[in-house]
């Protein structure tokens, strides 16, 4: 069984920072590409970035030159840097995980962290 854990988000005034990380666990014998999702009030689930083991990366065109994403494949651990913040980041940011794991390779999510942006 695999755990995504996702921390770092909290309250935040527009035009500032954070840095989300998304610790994975288990029984995993190599993470493939990871990703950043965030779903507001009301609206669909949407990508934000997505990393893939080797290090490329891909952003949505709302947070290009604002949001770092990296990771550390020694740790499974997945960050997204959040810089220059505005009120319309305000949502749920779920990571999720592609994982080989025993029997195949399966994506697993995370439970999410809110972040919320102040104006």
């Amino acid at each position: 069984q695999v755990q995504l854990v996702e921390s770092g988000g909290g309250l935040v005034q527009a035009g500032g920072s954070l840095r989300l990380s998304c610790a994975a666990s288990g029984s995993i014998f190599s993470i493939n590409a990871m990703g950043w999702y965030r779903q507001a009030p009301g609206k669909q689930r949407e990508l934000v970035a997505t990393i893939t083991r080797r290090g490329n990366t891909n952003y949505a065109d709302s947070v290009k030159g604002r949001f770092t994403i990296s990771r550390d494949n020694a740790k499974n651990t997945m960050y997204l840097q959040m810089n220059s913040l505005k009120p319309e980041d305000t949502a749920v940011y779920s990571c999720n995980a592609n994982a080989d794991v025993r029997g195949g390779s399966l994506i697993y999510w995370g439970q999410g962290t809110q972040v919320t942006v102040s104006s």
